[in-house]
């Protein structure tokens, strides 16, 4: 068994509290906060009004309130943005980066554990602390969110070894899910483009919240054309916004180009072959599907 543990240093807590908070982020958010319960933790996102992504998180009950699991670069966005919504609810919003961890480890040691159950999203408290099993797949294993003076006597308790945080970003990537740099995704697509039904971080029976609109209408008109895949690098380079070409055609865009590359590609074009290799600029590129993912051939 895989005893490795990731200590996700470029994550960030926020922690939602007050007598309106539930109804504030069924308001707000792109799942269903009613999923949210001490055995439940679930994978959302907030977009704009027109349905671009903006940031996705984890919602994990915590006591009274909810602690977003959010990516620590757009931490700040996220707090003000949730400040800006916030108005006259009864809704307190604390950033808790400074006290509170996440720690990542594998599937088959989750299950080890006293407690865990094998589905999705599935919570428990491990000494008061909540233990999840990845709500977006379950290969990414299980989340630890823990006070950070408690993080290392717990993960000595769990017989977990640190293993560097590049190694789970690989996993990440391999699965075909944008492990990093979410900056550079924001407002360029939809939200449903970056494949969140499959990643179960879209409720479409759930009522209005922010974006709602849209991502119900391409999803019940069948609008959906582009998706956000991984690609591999063959050759040269790439820089973010970098056009995609098959032959003379234009079938994506470079969203990412870092050491993660992900790009909005147009799976439907008819020049579209997901076994092609593909130029850019100044390289070409491998567009890669993730096995959870079935797109026509």
């Amino acid at each position: 068994m895989n005893n490795d543990v990731y200590i996700l240093d470029d994550r960030a807590i926020l922690y939602i509290n007050g007598s309106d908070a539930k109804d504030f982020l069924q308001n707000l958010i792109s799942n269903d906060i009613n999923k949210v319960t001490g055995n439940s933790s679930c994978f959302a996102s907030l977009f704009t009004p027109q349905g671009k992504f903006l940031y996705e998180f984890m919602v994990i009950k915590h006591k009274s309130g909810y602690f977003i699991d959010c990516e620590k670069s757009q931490s700040e966005e996220i707090f003000k943005q949730l400040n800006l919504y916030k108005i006259r609810s009864k809704v307190e919003i604390l950033n808790l980066s400074n006290e509170f961890v996440v720690a990542c480890f594998g599937y088959e040691k989750y299950l080890s554990i006293e407690g865990s159950k094998d589905i999705l999203g599935f919570t428990f408290k491990y000494r008061e602390d909540p233990i999840f099993l990845d709500p977006r797949n379950k290969l990414l294993g299980a989340r630890l969110i823990i006070n950070l003076e408690k993080l290392y006597l717990s993960l000595k308790k769990l017989s977990l070894k640190d293993s560097k945080i590049n190694n789970y970003h690989i996993k990440s990537y391999k699965l075909g899910i944008v492990p990093k740099n979410f900056n550079k995704l924001k407002n360029k697509l939809f939200g449903i483009e970056c494949n969140y039904e499959e990643l179960n971080g879209i409720d479409f029976k759930k009522g209005c919240y922010v974006g709602q609109e849209n991502t119900a209408r391409i999803k019940l008109k069948n609008k959906l054309s582009k998706r956000l895949f991984p690609i591999e690098i063959i050759d040269g380079k790439l820089n973010e916004n970098d056009a995609i070409f098959a032959n003379d055609t234009e079938i994506g865009k470079v969203l990412i180009n870092d050491d993660y590359p992900f790009a909005l590609i147009k799976f439907l074009d008819k020049n579209f072959d997901k076994d092609k290799i593909f130029r850019c600029k100044n390289g070409s590129i491998k567009v890669l599907i993730p096995d959870w993912l079935e797109i026509p051939s």
